[in-house]
C-alpha cells in the first residue's frame, strides 16, 4: 500500500505539472466531496482515543456504554496530505464518513485521482460560480417589539416557558449548569455585545466558536439567526427574557452559508457536529434544514426523507449514537407545496420539533411529518409563533419559526438532563415523548405533542428536594456595620434569617414575605455597638435551609 502511495503521488505531480504546463489550471474554484475508501496505517487507534477525543467525550462514551468504533478515528492524514501536496485546497474533513470537503479548479486532476485505490468517489458539492440565492430561508425572523407588562422573572417569554411546565425544572434549580450545548448555526450577529448575553460571557458560558463556512473562528459578524436560537436558550433579561438553559455551556459554531445553498453546507454541518463531539458537548441544537438547493440537480426528494439517505441526516443519526442530545427543526415549509418536514429532521434518533403558537394551536408554517418510511414526525412541538428573542436592538421582539420552537426543547432537555444525570440521551429522548400531551394519539401535524417537563422529571424518577431560595454571597465578611446579602428567590415562600452568636443565642431575626422572584439584595443594618466576634448567619424558607460563618469587627 505504502509503495501504491508513493507510485500514485508521483502520478499526481506529473499530471499537475501537465495540466499546467498545458494552460489547464483554471482560476474559477468549484467544491467537492471526497470520499476515502479506509482508514490504513493511520497514526490513530482505537487504543489511544485521547490523541482524537476530548476527555469529555470519551466520559460521555463511557457514561452511557456506547464504544469507541472506526468511524470516531480521524482520516489518514497520508490521504489527506497527498491531496494537498497536488494544490487541492481541504476545506474540512469528516471521519464519520472518511472523507474531505475540498476546493479546486482542476477537473482533469479529480477524473485522474478518482482511479486511486484509496479514493472511493468524488461528488461537486458546490459550483464555480455563485448567484446569490434565490430562497428566503430565514424568513421566520422578525423584529415586532412588545411591550413589558408582566410581573415576573420570565416577562413575556413565560409562555414560551411555563407552556410546557419547564419552569418546573428551573424552580428545582435545574437551569442547564454543567451541560454542554453546540449551538450549529447561520451566524452570531452581535452576541458578544447584546445584553442578553451578558450573563454568558461574565460566567465563561461561551466555550468557544467555530466557522466551518470560512475556516476561521469569526461567527459574530455573520447571520443574526443563531443568535436569535442561542437568546432564546441562553438569554438572561429578567423580567423581559429568561432562555429555557441560561446556566447552560455554549459552543458557537457555523455552518450555513446564507448568500447560497448547496449541498456543501450539510457537509459543512456534519464536520461541525464531529467537531462538537471531540469536544465533549452533551446536546447539538440546530435550527437548519434541507430540501431544496439553488442547483436543482441537488435536491432531495420525499423519498429522501427516510433518515438514511441524506448526508446532514445520516451524520445527525451518528452524533446521537456517541451519546449526543440532537434537537433539530422540523422546517417552516407546512404551508407550501412541499409541506413536509426536511432533512436533519427525518433522522430517527433525533428530536424533530414542530411550532405551535400561544394558545397551543399547530402553526401554520411548521412542516408536517411523518417520514416517508412512516415514522412520526415531528417528534414533538413548541412554541414557535410569537416567541420571544433578542433582537439586534438589545430588546426583545417576537419571532415566528420552528428555528425558534427547537432551542426550547434543546435548553430545557438539558435542564431534564442535569436532573437526571445517569439516563442516557435516548432515554431523555424518549421521556420527553411520552410526557407530551397526545403521545397516544400522534398527528403528522405536532407528533406526539407538547412535552410536560415536570411529567418528563416523574418519569425519569427525578428525586428532588424544591429549592425555595438559594444564597448567592454575603459581604462585606468580616463586617462591621452592614451586611449585604444576595439571594436568587425561587417561589414567595417566607424567607427567615436568623444570627445567632457562638453560644448558640440568635441575636436578630428577620421575616420577609413576598419577595419578588429572581435576585434580590437584602441589606442589615447592624450597630457598632454590637459584640465582636464568631456568628452564624441561618438562611431558610420552606425546608430549605443554609448556614454561614460571619465575623464582626
Amino acid at each position: 500500500m505504502l509503495k501504491n502511495l508513493f507510485e500514485q503521488r508521483v502520478i499526481f505531480v506529473l499530471v499537475l505539472f501537465i495540466h499546467t504546463s498545458l494552460g489547464l489550471s483554471q482560476s474559477i474554484f468549484s467544491k467537492y466531496w471526497i470520499q476515502f475508501t479506509d482508514k490504513l496505517n493511520s497514526p490513530y487507534s482505537l487504543e489511544c482515543p485521547a490523541d482524537y477525543l476530548s476527555d469529555r467525550a470519551i466520559e460521555r462514551r463511557f457514561k452511557q456504554g456506547i464504544l469507541i468504533t472506526d468511524n470516531d478515528i480521524p482520516v489518514n492524514p497520508e490521504y489527506v496530505d497527498s491531496l494537498s501536496r497536488l494544490g487541492i485546497k481541504i476545506l474540512n474533513q469528516s471521519k464519520w464518513f472518511n472523507a474531505v470537503t475540498v476546493q479546486t479548479a482542476d477537473t482533469l486532476l479529480l477524473d485522474t485521482i478518482l482511479q486511486f485505490d484509496f479514493i472511493n468517489a468524488i461528488e461537486k458539492v458546490a459550483p464555480s460560480k455563485k448567484r446569490k440565492s434565490g430562497f428566503h430561508k430565514f424568513d421566520e425572523v422578525c423584529d415586532s417589539y412588545i411591550r413589558l407588562e408582566n410581573n415576573n422573572i420570565y416577562g413575556p417569554s413565560a409562555t414560551q416557558i411555563t407552556m410546557l411546565n419547564g419552569h418546573v425544572l428551573h424552580d428545582f434549580g435545574f437551569r442547564g449548569e454543567g451541560k454542554q450545548i453546540a449551538v450549529i448555526d447561520a451566524g452570531f450577529n452581535n452576541v458578544q455585545i447584546l445584553p442578553a448575553f451578558d450573563s454568558l460571557w461574565l460566567n465563561d458560558q461561551i466555550l468557544g466558536t467555530r466557522d466551518f463556512v470560512d475556516g476561521d473562528q469569526e461567527v459574530f459578524d455573520a447571520h443574526l439567526h443563531g443568535m436569535i436560537v442561542l437568546s432564546i436558550m441562553g438569554g438572561n433579561l429578567p423580567d423581559q427574557l429568561v432562555g429555557t438553559a441560561p446556566k447552560a455551556m455554549y459552543w458557537l459554531i457555523r455552518s450555513e452559508d446564507t448568500g447560497s445553498e448547496f449541498l456543501i453546507e450539510e457537509d459543512n454541518w456534519v464536520a461541525a457536529a464531529e467537531f462538537a463531539d471531540s469536544a465533549g458537548v452533551d446536546l447539538i441544537n440546530t435550527s437548519l434544514g434541507y430540501y431544496l438547493f439553488d442547483d436543482p440537480t441537488q435536491n432531495h426528494s420525499y423519498t429522501d426523507m427516510d433518515g438514511n439517505s441524506t448526508r446532514i441526516s445520516i451524520g445527525a443519526d451518528i452524533a446521537a449514537s456517541k451519546g449526543i442530545i440532537v434537537v433539530v427543526s422540523a422546517g417552516n415549509e407546512g404551508n407550501d407545496p412541499w409541506h413536509y418536514i426536511i432533512a436533519p429532521a427525518d433522522a430517527d434518533s433525533i428530536l424533530a420539533v414542530g411550532a405551535v403558537d400561544s394558545l397551543r394551536q399547530y402553526a401554520f408554517f411548521s412542516s408536517q411529518g411523518p417520514s416517508c418510511d412512516g415514522r412520526v414526525k415531528p417528534n414533538v412541538s413548541a412554541m414557535g409563533r410569537g416567541t420571544v428573542i433578542q433582537n439586534l436592538s438589545g430588546g426583545i421582539s417576537l419571532c415566528n419559526g420552528t428555528s425558534c420552537s427547537a432551542p426550547i426543547i434543546t435548553g430545557l432537555a438539558a435542564c431534564l438532563w442535569q436532573a437526571k444525570p445517569s439516563a442516557t440521551n435516548m432515554e431523555i429522548i424518549r421521556a420527553i415523548e411520552k410526557s407530551s400531551h397526545q403521545y397516544y394519539s400522534p398527528d403528522s401535524l405536532l407528533g406526539y405533542g407538547i412535552p410536560d417537563f415536570s411529567l418528563a422529571m416523574a418519569i425519569l424518577k427525578v428525586s428532588v428536594q424544591k429549592k425555595t431560595v438559594e444564597l448567592k454571597k454575603v459581604h462585606p465578611n468580616p463586617f462591621s456595620d452592614q451586611i449585604r446579602i444576595l439571594l436568587n428567590v425561587y417561589s414567595q415562600e417566607d424567607v427567615i434569617l436568623k444570627l445567632t452568636d457562638i453560644t448558640g443565642k440568635t441575636v436578630l431575626a428577620k421575616r420577609y414575605q413576598n419577595l419578588s422572584l429572581g435576585p434580590q439584595q437584602i441589606t442589615i443594618l447592624i450597630s457598632r455597638t454590637f459584640p465582636k466576634g464568631l456568628y452564624i448567619l441561618r438562611l431558610s424558607s420552606g425546608d430549605y435551609a443554609v448556614y454561614k460563618k460571619l465575623i464582626k469587627i
